[in-house]
């Protein structure tokens, strides 16, 4: 019947389900030959039946079986199931074949279509059809359901397909997760698109004959609603797309048979209206028949609809599984879009505005992309009127959505209906929306973006040109709006991701910065429209983030994983942007500079944009002129200005200059040098004054305050550029030597002085790196020495804010110096082989701990008023987090001992909110380095925190589980177990590893010959039970067979002391009785370890366990049960791994119990490798059903 493609050769084995489909002739359909299988009482009549079915099926499949010549070759007949699985080419050709073969024998036909949906299922079982006798068999209408037959361990499923009872049989074991729909990769995607577009072709196909017969749409339609009814997962899915993709088909139909109705109308009206001896009572009467014929087309189409929706719709929409709901409500959209005027009411609305309460983002997503088409069309917004007062703030509040392409979708449909529905959205609800242009999830911030611009920032007017001709009017317009929601917006630092956000949209007038400047540099008495100090500084802010935004071509930090790659195209206009910004601030910058040259935060800002030029512009344009005139105007800023910020601006702006492969650079270079002669020449002025008698100073305060701007110019140079020949280091590591001998000097003097010497010593190193003799070497060494002992010194302190500065430059100076022997020459490493000491460690953990994790009770009382202010916890708090970062990178790259991180992981859930990301990343950062010595750290921190909670405790009483600080203990090893993740066999070794340290430590200090004494860690058994879950299935045997080493038999298990055991042991145990149940039920075992068993042996242990040779002998023991505490569930499961203990010991590359090592015993317990399909293998699932939810009236 169906031509079979080559292709088919071709087709992946394991793509193909074998299903077995019962078709029957209609003859024996007719006469009921085939006997239902839910009528057999033994497996032995089963399976004889099942063998003639198999029979009839070879026979009518072989009758049915052609062959054609297609360019030449054979092809022979295949499945619709195969050929839908080819491709959508072999589509059309399909569908007309299987219709000539409907028109020929449509029970033979029909069948074949009923195999085809229930193969698409990935059903590997059988189809049986039996006629329906009588419509009064009421005992045949009661067995309409699902049983299971435990004989033969099959499921069926009987349902009415009318005329016909269908039964389709299928294994028990028919997973819940490996069905089409669902298979991930390109040809099931495709597949499934096929799947679609078949039902759609064949819909089409049938519309001008066989669609109106009366029995192909009944018994396809009753076919899908009785396999939508299924508990089966396949089966639901399944027949609900098929369904929802028949009825979106159906409607097509109905629209072109209105479209039909419509004009055959209207002919039959002109031809009425005619001239009686010019019209034909023929022609009428033809025309009335062609109305009355599409009239009853209509109404057996509108039946098929209501059937459709009533039997599957309304059951399947409130499914359980949310790809049947989300199937449901994208099609009740289209269905909505392409049928307005049967669809387009509240009754098919409340549908998608009850699902945008759906609890998955897959549905809600549906919902909103269906609402961006119906709000899309002007035409159909005045019918939504009561749909958008119920549900318009549950869409308002969704850009708040958790899933990030829900947020942005709902903000495209609020972008819609802000446009086409007047006054639906409120000012309140437009300026909370407005306020995602600052989120840091890009798309959703671009759309936010799109709303903002096309709302607020242009009007009707903007396009045309003002009167009077003023210039730049409509981007004047345009930008004053913006500086004012800016201003208004009060999130002033983060001007750059307001532009990013507009960038997309408003990227014309956000680039016109001739508008900008001249905006700047109007004066208020020539123009009244000059814009206020607010307002100046804002613009200031957006010019530079639009240069930014310009120059780079990447969103900003923070928004966005990575910097992108521009393409050809991007990378063009970046380039001309480029261009475009250096030649006209060039010429602008210089008269910026010198308005605002007093106020600096306008012109930090402004000194920024030279880092954006292109300076070949200077030469190719001649513009030395500008540069002279940029110069002197920053060589008079930093006269003026000692803030930090512009001389850090002013300083990099030199740097950017004196790029020595342009022709700028000796002109340039000049420039600085002078400079910087200039502010050493003051300096030396101001040492002289300042240094009186021997350990005497100047007291004067503005002798101090001109110091303190003296060394913070050089300071602020001296990051950029090496002042190594003006001999700076000697005259501020004076300052230090001072204030370490005497500690009188003022905190605007040492923290200068510190931030100099520190810049001194590291050019000094960088020059030894390059080229070392021991003439320099030796010196400097001593230096370095020097400065670290000051800096170690300095911790100590009177002044807070000494202390954070010392201890901020003492990490970044140790860090350097532990890394300077990665160069290759000997004397280098000699000299920089810089390691601190211990002491140094611990002193500088007491600093990371009253600094950073001091409570905040204790923190307060010495706050002042001022400091308690809500801006200044947030200074305070992004200091700490510094300090913490800082310290966090010598632990990382081991200039510290790495256990030094457990004392940081003690603090990780009490201070979660404000540290949890940094101690997160560490773990992480020293996981990457060293996955067993992370897991000693891990385990190292919970015996410590458990050893201070039992010395707390009460000796006589014991140790307290239900106590705070335990239950805290627990937490942080909850947290510890979910940092590991999903993939167990990546961190295996580090999870048997925490298990096997805990289950030494927790035996420690075991007293007495017996083996029965209560070993005083053991209620650290508690803790390690929550890594329990992370361990696989053949090292929780391990580990267990290890934990009975430590264990006398029988059990000493009298009195809640031994509960930590009970417990630990049932954590080891108890997944194993869990799957053992659900396996057993299925009535086999999956295999353990079936990949590479041999291929990833490793030792888990070096250590060693106490010498007790009576546990030594216990270990060999038979194992006992305990009765008085241990439940009967752990008893079954000892008794299941006993007797699959030899399945274990063939599968597994060594002996079990294999040994985690004892002391003095050299048994190595060694891991199975378990790939990750092993793992998914051995998972036992559930059977193929799903609690389907109770179906609910609308």
């Amino acid at each position: 019947m169906i031509a079979e493609l080559n292709a088919v050769k071709s087709l992946p084995s394991q793509k193909v389900n074998a299903v077995h489909d019962e078709t029957v002739p209609e003859s024996a359909v007719q006469n009921g030959t085939c006997v239902r299988n839910g009528n057999l009482k033994t497996p032995r009549e089963k399976r004889k039946v099942r063998e003639q079915c198999e029979n009839i099926r070879r026979n009518s499949t072989s009758s049915r079986r052609v062959s054609r010549l297609q360019n030449g070759e054979v092809v022979e007949a295949v499945t619709l199931f195969e050929v839908v699985s080819m491709g959508k080419q072999a589509m059309q050709s399909v569908v007309d074949d299987w219709v000539e073969a409907y028109k020929q024998d449509r029970n033979v036909a029909l069948l074949d279509l009923i195999n085809f949906f229930i193969q698409c299922s990935g059903c590997q079982g059988m189809v049986t059809a039996e006629m329906f006798q009588s419509l009064h068999k009421k005992d045949v209408m009661r067995k309409m359901t699902e049983t299971f037959d435990e004989e033969t361990g099959l499921q069926y499923k009987k349902f009415m397909a009318y005329p016909w009872i269908l039964t389709v049989t299928w294994p028990v074991d028919m997973g819940n997760e490996d069905y089409p729909l669902i298979r991930t990769g390109p040809y099931w995607k495709k597949f499934k698109a096929n799947f679609c577009e078949f039902i759609a072709v064949l819909v089409q196909q049938c519309q001008c004959s066989i669609l109106y017969d009366s029995y192909l749409m009944d018994t396809v339609i009753s076919l899908l609603t009785g396999l939508a009814d299924s508990m089966v997962r396949a089966f639901r899915h399944t027949s609900t797309l098929a369904a929802m993709k028949l009825l979106t088909a159906v409607v097509s139909v109905h629209l072109n048979l209105d479209v039909n109705k419509h004009n055959a109308q209207r002919l039959y009206e002109v031809e009425k209206q005619r001239i009686s001896g010019k019209r034909t009572s023929y022609r009428l009467d033809q025309l009335e028949r062609k109305r009355k014929e599409y009239e009853h087309k209509l109404l057996e189409i509108q039946n098929m609809m209501n059937a459709i929706f009533k039997g599957t719709f309304l059951n399947r929409y409130r499914d359980v599984i949310p790809e049947i709901r989300a199937t449901c409500i994208e099609e009740i959209g289209s269905w909505i879009k392409t049928y307005p005027d049967a669809f387009l009411n509240d009754s098919y609305l409340k549908y998608v505005g009850w699902m945008l309460y759906d609890k998955q983002a897959e549905v809600r997503l549906k919902c909103l992309l269906g609402l961006q088409g119906i709000y899309s069309r002007k035409e159909l917004v005045s019918r939504m009127d009561l749909f958008t007062s119920r549900f318009k703030d549950r869409i308002v509040s969704m850009p708040l959505d958790k899933d990030h392409e829900v947020a942005v979708q709902a903000m495209k449909l609020l972008m819609l209906m802000s446009q086409n529905c007047e006054d639906v959205l409120s000012a309140e609800d437009c300026e909370m929306l407005y306020q995602f242009v600052y989120t840091t999830h890009r798309p959703l911030a671009v759309a936010a973006g799109e709303f903002l611009y096309k709302r607020l920032l242009i009007s009707e007017g903007d396009e045309v040109q003002p009167k009077g001709g003023r210039e730049f009017g409509a981007s004047t317009d345009q930008l004053k709006r913006l500086i004012h929601f800016f201003l208004e917006s009060e999130l002033h630092k983060h001007v750059a991701y307001l532009i990013d956000s507009l960038w997309d949209w408003a990227g014309k007038f956000l680039k016109d910065w001739e508008c900008m400047t001249t905006l700047l540099l109007k004066n208020a008495e020539e123009d009244g429209e000059a814009l206020s100090d607010a307002e100046e500084s804002a613009l200031i802010e957006i010019i530079l983030a639009t240069v930014r935004e310009a120059a780079e071509g990447h969103p900003p930090v923070g928004r966005g994983a990575a910097k992108k790659i521009l393409s050809v195209k991007e990378k063009k206009i970046q380039l001309e942007d480029c261009t475009k910004i250096t030649e006209h601030f060039i010429m602008v910058l210089p008269q910026l500079l010198a308005k605002y040259s007093t106020d600096a935060q306008k012109v930090a800002n402004l000194l920024q944009i030279p880092q954006y030029y292109d300076l070949d512009v200077y030469n190719t344009g001649h513009q030395e002129k500008h540069l002279d005139a940029l110069l002197r105007e920053v060589k008079d800023i930093v006269a003026k200005h000692s803030d930090m910020s512009v001389l850090e601006a002013s300083s990099r702006t030199y740097y950017i200059l004196c790029s020595e492969e342009i022709g700028i650079y000796s002109q340039v270079d000049c420039a600085r040098t002078q400079l910087i002669d200039e502010l050493m020449e003051q300096l030396n002025q101001l040492l002289d004054g300042f240094w009186q008698k021997e350990g005497e100073f100047c007291m004067d305060a503005g002798a101090i305050s001109w110091m303190n701007s003296a060394l913070r110019r050089v300071a602020a140079f001296h990051n950029a550029h090496d002042l190594t020949k003006w001999n700076l280091y000697d005259k501020t590591l004076r300052f230090l030597v001072f204030e370490m001998e005497h500690g009188s000097l003022p905190v605007l003097i040492i923290l200068p002085a510190l931030q100099c010497t520190y810049f001194s010593l590291l050019w000094q190193l960088s020059a030894v790196s390059e080229n070392s003799t021991k003439e320099t070497l030796f010196p400097l060494r001593r230096e370095l020495r020097r400065f670290s002992q000051i800096c170690t010194c300095f911790l100590q302190h009177k002044e807070k804010d000494v202390r954070e500065k010392v201890f901020m430059i003492l990490c970044d100076w140790l860090l350097i110096l532990s890394h300077q022997g990665s160069n290759n020459k000997e004397e280098a490493i000699g000299l920089l082989g810089y390691l601190p000491n211990t002491s140094l460690q611990e002193k500088l953990f007491l600093f990371i701990r009253e600094h950073v994790f001091v409570d905040e009770e204790e923190e307060r009382k010495d706050l002042t008023e001022e400091e308690k202010d809500e801006s200044c916890k947030l200074d305070d708090l992004h200091r700490k987090r510094s300090l913490l970062a800082a310290y966090c990178k010598l632990i990382v790259y081991n200039v510290v001992e790495m256990t030094a991180a457990a004392e940081i992981y003690k603090y990780y859930v009490k201070t979660y909110n404000d540290f949890g990301d940094i101690i997160k990343e560490l773990l992480s950062k020293m996981r990457h380095n060293n996955k067993m010595q992370s897991a000693k750290t891990l385990i190292l921190c919970l015996q410590q925190l458990f050893q201070t909670h039992a010395e707390s405790q009460d000796s006589s009483s014991g140790v307290d589980f239900s106590s705070a600080s335990f239950t805290n203990i627990k937490e942080l090893a909850r947290r510890f177990s979910l940092t590991f993740g999903w993939d167990q066999v990546k961190s295996r070794e580090s999870i048997a590893m925490i298990h096997k340290e805990g289950i030494e430590f927790a035996f420690q200090g075991a007293t007495g010959v017996d083996g029965k004494c209560l070993p005083p860690n053991l209620g650290f058994l508690l803790i390690i039970s929550e890594f329990s879950n992370k361990l696989l299935k053949p090292d929780k045997r391990l580990v267990y067979t290890y934990l009975q080493r430590y264990i006398a038999e029988p059990l000493p298990c009298r009195g809640d002391g031994w509960q930590p055991l009970v417990w630990y042991r049932n954590s080891l145990l108890a997944n194993e009785d869990e799957e053992s149940s659900a396996l057993g039920s299925l009535g086999e075992w999956p295999p353990v370890g079936t990949s590479k068993t041999s291929s990833f042996k490793r030792k888990l242990s070096n250590g060693s366990l106490p010498e007790t040779s009576q546990t030594e002998v216990a270990s060999k023991a038979p194992e006992q049960q305990c009765t008085s505490q241990l439940p009967s569930a752990a008893g079954k499961n000892r008794k299941r791994l006993k007797s699959r203990e030899m399945c274990l010991q063939e599968r597994l590359p060594f002996l079990c119990p294999g040994g985690l090592r004892r002391r003095y015993c050299k048994d190595e317990i060694k891991t199975e490798d378990v790939s990750e399909d092993g793992q998914a293998g051995g998972t036992a699932e559930d059977v193929d059903v799903d609690v389907v939810g109770a179906d609910q009236d609308s």
